[in-house]
């Protein structure tokens, strides 16, 4: 048997699918982004990037092809407008390309998990490859730049430790206590992640065209910011630091380098990936206050990502993945 002949399963052409839309949306960011940088450092991980997606976009093309599937239209340069204003600073572009970094591999990892056939596979290990070298070479230039937020530090115990209260899992009544190094994983990394969203978001409100897609980001922002406080007040309490903000990384420009459509898209992305993240340090949660919050996080992007949905279906930008055959309207066709 040729086992590269084997016909895609739902999963595996769901995962190409999306791989391209969503490559395709932050492949438009960054061909912006790499010719408004001045900084050659980065503008040469950037030039990588986007010879890296290039061949990946056109893997993802043949295997959709082959297999009889269209490929979505995604994002192009009908979505990019080059010659505008700049927008961000350099600094912003290596931390946004560091965090769609880490997006990516997740991503890949994924796709590689549900894959069957082996070219499939191979294709994703390769992808998970150069999305890790990508992630190597954004850490070591923003730590060269004196730009990476480490993580609160924590000193060393003697020994191993056991607990032995109910008042481990109380943050809010009883004793409570400080937090633990495995929860502070997902509190720090989703701060970070709605501090890039919060950034977009005021970014994206100042060029944007539509009035609704602007009071969108500014409802993004307001809730990218909550969220921000409400875990921010958790480190706090235990005189622990809080990532830095990057709002001061965005100018005063109001000269849209992106089409509306892919603002839109952009912003739902975020918040629709940050579920799994939120979901993470639910599950590794053991303080009911951290609990609660990552809860009410939740609930907050889900709403987020309702007016999200009905903005994009209304203005005919929201592409419809492959669908499973509905049995009864093949039937009634007879």
């Amino acid at each position: 048997m040729d086992k590269e002949k084997l016909m895609l399963t739902s999963s595996e052409i769901g995962s190409l699918w999306g791989q391209y839309v969503n490559g395709t949306a932050v492949d438009v960011v960054n061909r912006y982004m790499y010719s408004i940088i001045e900084d050659e450092a980065i503008k040469a991980i950037f030039n990588d990037a986007l010879k890296t997606f290039e061949q990946q976009k056109k893997q993802i093309k043949t295997f959709m092809e082959n297999a009889g599937f269209p490929v979505p239209i995604g994002f192009n340069e009908t979505d990019l407008f080059l010659g505008k204003q700049k927008l961000f600073t350099d600094t912003f572009c290596l931390n946004y390309l560091h965090v769609m970094t880490l997006h990516g591999l997740l991503g890949h990892i994924t796709s590689f998990s549900i894959s069957v056939r082996k070219d499939l596979r191979d294709f994703y290990d390769s992808c998970d490859n150069d999305a890790k070298k990508m992630y190597n070479q954004t850490i070591e230039l923003l730590l060269d730049k004196g730009l990476f937020q480490r993580d609160p530090l924590f000193y060393a115990y003697e020994h191993p430790q056991f607990i032995s209260s109910n008042d481990f899992k109380d943050g809010i009544f009883g004793n409570g206590r400080t937090l633990a190094a495995t929860e502070i994983i997902s509190i720090s990394f989703n701060i970070k992640k709605s501090i890039l969203a919060k950034t977009l978001s005021i970014g994206f409100g100042q060029v944007a065209g539509s009035k609704e897609v602007r009071k969108f980001l500014t409802d993004s922002q307001k809730t990218a910011d909550g969220q921000i406080k409400a875990l921010a007040k958790i480190l706090q309490a235990d005189n622990l630091p809080v990532p830095k903000s990057l709002e001061t990384e965005v100018t005063i420009s109001t000269d849209s380098p992106f089409s509306d459509k892919l603002l839109m898209y952009h912003m739902g992305f975020l918040f629709q990936a940050a579920q799994n993240y939120h979901g993470a340090g639910l599950a590794s949660a053991m303080r009911t206050d951290l609990v609660a919050t990552f809860e009410a996080t939740i609930l907050q992007n889900l709403m987020v990502t309702k007016n999200w949905f009905k903005i994009m279906v209304n203005n005919n930008w929201l592409e419809q993945p492959p669908l499973a055959p509905n049995r009864m309207e093949i039937a009634k066709q007879k």
